[in-house]
């Protein structure tokens, strides 16, 4: 089965220079049909490894655009899927991902706007141990696959030299970009995200460790602050009097 075909990039092409309801509107019937069905039906294939663990989900993204975020556009001319842990913000969370463009696709690992507390804890943790992610780096490069990430303006100060790269990430990601061709259009497509999604797992489960450790210390700062707030006090008398 083909589930990207020239046809789809060419709406999505369609969409970027004729973002409107005027022009979708006559077309979404083609949209149902070939494009947003499709990326269910790939969408449902990747997930299916992960669903047995029970505490993973997937979505495919629709066409129209939030409202109330920019760019103010009615439809979006990027479509995503997306396998990942439950979670509120899925932006703020590890995720196995396919986005498919008019340019072509990309697939693999990232998190993509994760809370700065949470790469300062990244930084943390490396620090103190950096040889499981050392190895998890190694395996990836065996794959022709590099941990990227967008960067800080300045690098946060870091002592070793082998982390700095790492010290300079405000995200993570490690995918894999595939042109609009046969590759990308052809009936390989489906086993080869799948592989990459298996290559990019274990540091996805790297950063969702992270995510969970961070998050549980967090909740434990917030009662430890409860219960400060709980204990009997008693208010001190004024030092000295006071003409109302």
């Amino acid at each position: 089965m083909s589930y990207i075909t020239p046809e789809m990039l060419e709406f999505l092409a369609g969409i970027r220079a004729n973002n409107s309801k005027e022009w979708f509107e006559p077309r979404k019937p083609f949209y149902q049909e070939h494009v947003y069905e499709p990326l269910k039906s790939l969408g449902a294939a990747l997930f299916a490894p992960y669903a047995e663990r029970g505490d993973m989900m997937h979505k495919v993204a629709r066409i129209y655009k939030d409202a109330n975020f920019p760019p103010f556009l009615h439809y979006r001319d990027t479509m995503w899927i997306y396998v990942r842990h439950e979670a509120m913000y899925w932006s703020q969370t590890p995720t196995l991902f396919f986005e498919v463009s008019p340019e072509g696709a990309r697939f693999g690992f990232r998190i993509a706007s994760p809370k700065p507390a949470l790469m300062a804890y990244f930084r943390e943790q490396l620090s103190e141990d950096p040889e499981e992610f050392f190895q998890l780096e190694r395996d990836l490069a065996k794959y022709d696959i590099s941990i990227t990430g967008d960067e800080y303006k300045r690098p946060k100060p870091c002592k070793d030299e082998r982390l700095l790269p790492y010290f300079k990430k405000k995200s993570l990601a490690a995918e894999v970009a595939l042109p609009a061709g046969e590759e990308l259009f052809g009936e390989g497509l489906l086993p080869r995200v799948q592989e990459v999604f298996a290559q990019v797992f274990p540091l996805h489960e790297y950063v969702q460790g992270l995510l969970t450790e961070f998050e549980l210390s967090q909740v434990i700062e917030e009662v430890k602050t409860l219960d400060a707030q709980d204990e009997p006090f008693m208010k001190k008398a004024p030092t000295q009097e006071f003409m109302w």
